[in-house]
């Protein structure tokens, strides 16, 4: 990294003090990234920002190759609905809008909030992963229910018809699609994952930017993943059963209700709003239990009979909705 003339200043007023023999190589590139930049602002800013974007299409690439390779649809949730390379693309552009629109401008009030609630951004060395651990968990629980309240309230009159509606537009959703919103709907759901961690800096003065990255790049995996519309064996809710994964997710957007929560199940298992999913996750068992000596052709006609059933229970539901945003709430559905 070329360093620019700006380093005496920088080494003088962020790093007075510091021991450089102490810390480790990727504290050392931290120390080099603010001295390189010389405005903490502008530096903590652009890596939020970078940040964000690498890891969002960055994780999402693998899953377009998925996609893209029929050996893969056996794991498929929804096998018969494959996004096309154009949906691909007209779902990036309508991304890459609501990043540059709502997140770019954003993320420049980032760095001097967080500083002003005590938070720690150029400072080094990094906090241990004992104390990151349980905050990163905080962070998820905090994210996970305000989500879980966020998202119904979506689901409701104008909230929906003129917002929502935008990111039920695939009832089988992809990897890309994670954010492909409303940009009104990436601030309000945005909220969730970063105001967790600046309630915990305000109320506890101990956290360090490092690890509200290291949240940023989990969350949005989990987002990312749980859209994907694949369940493998080894998908992370077969191991923690109360993990949400795209088995969870995917039914909401098929079936339009039912399952709000992002990261894990239990506010949807506690207040019953998966009720819905459950009947149908019991109808599915019940008839490959049914179907056991059937072929693989009839039993993929059976789930896909099922699949139809439940998204046509969802078009009527999300008729009703929009109907409930242009009636004042009057609609009902028959």
């Amino acid at each position: 990294m070329v360093l620019n003339s700006t380093i005496p200043d920088a080494l003088t007023e962020l790093y007075a003090g510091t021991d450089f023999s102490s810390l480790n190589w990727f504290e050392h590139q931290w120390v080099a990234w603010y001295i390189w930049i010389g405005n903490p602002i502008i530096a903590t800013g652009l890596a939020s920002f970078l940040l964000h974007e690498i890891v969002y299409f960055g994780r999402s690439i693998p899953w377009i190759i998925i996609d893209a390779i029929p050996y893969f649809r056996q794991w498929k949730l929804q096998p018969a609905k494959v996004p096309t390379p154009a949906e691909q693309w007209a779902c990036t552009k309508q991304v890459l809008f609501s990043h540059f629109t709502i997140e770019l401008p954003a993320i420049w009030l980032f760095h001097p909030t967080a500083e002003g609630l005590g938070m720690q951004t150029y400072q080094v060395p990094f906090p241990s992963f004992k104390t990151m651990a349980p905050q990163i968990f905080l962070f998820f629980f905090f994210e996970d229910f305000f989500h879980f309240v966020a998202h119904q309230a979506l689901h409701t009159g104008v909230l929906y018809k003129h917002i929502h509606k935008i990111h039920h537009k695939y009832s089988a959703p992809f990897g890309l699609a994670a954010e492909y919103a409303h940009p009104a709907e990436v601030f309000i759901l945005g909220t969730g994952t970063i105001l967790g961690p600046l309630m915990y800096c305000y109320f506890t003065q101990n956290l360090h930017i490092i690890t509200v990255y290291i949240w940023i790049v989990l969350r949005l995996f989990q987002a990312i993943d749980a859209h994907s519309g694949y369940d493998f064996p080894w998908s992370l809710h077969n191991v923690l059963p109360f993990w949400s994964g795209a088995e969870h997710h995917d039914f909401h957007h098929m079936a339009f209700t039912n399952n709000f929560s992002t990261s894990f199940r239990w506010w949807d298992r506690i207040f019953g709003t998966d009720d819905k999913y459950r009947e149908y996750r019991a109808r599915v068992e019940a008839s490959k239990k049914a179907m056991k000596n059937a072929t693989k052709e009839q039993k993929l006609e059976m789930e896909q009979k099922l699949m139809a059933e439940i998204e046509a229970e969802g078009i009527r539901a999300e008729a009703a909705a929009e109907a409930r945003g242009l009636m004042g709430g009057k609609a009902k559905v028959q």
